[in-house]
């Protein structure tokens, strides 16, 4: 039996990486790092913008129901002031009234007489509350623009809210 050792090694070329191919690798993990780590970002402001523009919708449902009970609750015709930069809607409930000013983008609500204001939104950009007759019915419009405070959200927040109270204009 003959048994043959080779002295020689063989060579594979496929057998290790070379030093160029250890830099490819890399170059492409680093891409694909890069393009990851700025989409999560970019996810992340996102997402921060959405709760931002969640909460103003929240507040702004909020009074928009408050005002509709106070416009449902009036004994008497409610009256508007507007100014050139302001608009004070006056609303009279039984012994007391009910005041909304809207003015330096804030919109504040007071229940008169003697109690504090309070305010209802903080960054309104445009508030018009107007009389909305409809044949025998006192309805009355109420259109909101919020203030955007992130450059991330795109759509406005605009809303409208209708009542109607049981007195005439």
């Amino acid at each position: 039996m003959n048994i043959h050792f080779h002295t020689r090694p063989r060579r594979n070329r496929f057998a290790g990486t070379t030093l160029i191919e250890c830099l490819v690798y890399l170059v492409v993990f680093s891409i694909l790092l890069g393009l990851a780590t700025a989409s999560f970002f970019f996810c992340w402001d996102h997402t921060r913008a959405v709760f931002l523009a969640t909460h103003d919708i929240e507040s702004a449902l909020r009074a928009g129901d408050v005002w509709r009970e106070d416009v449902r609750a009036a004994t008497g015709p409610i009256s508007i002031q507007n100014d050139r930069a302001s608009q004070t809607i006056l609303i009279p409930e039984g012994k007391k009234q009910v005041l909304y000013h809207f003015t330096s983008g804030g919109l504040w609500r007071q229940s008169l007489p003697g109690a504090a204001s309070q305010l209802l939104l903080p960054s309104v950009k445009s508030s018009q509350m107007q009389s909305d007759p409809r044949g025998p019915v006192a309805a009355w419009r109420w259109d909101l623009e919020l203030a955007q405070k992130r450059r991330e959200t795109h759509l406005p927040l605009i809303f409208s809210f209708e009542a109607v109270s049981p007195n005439s204009p």
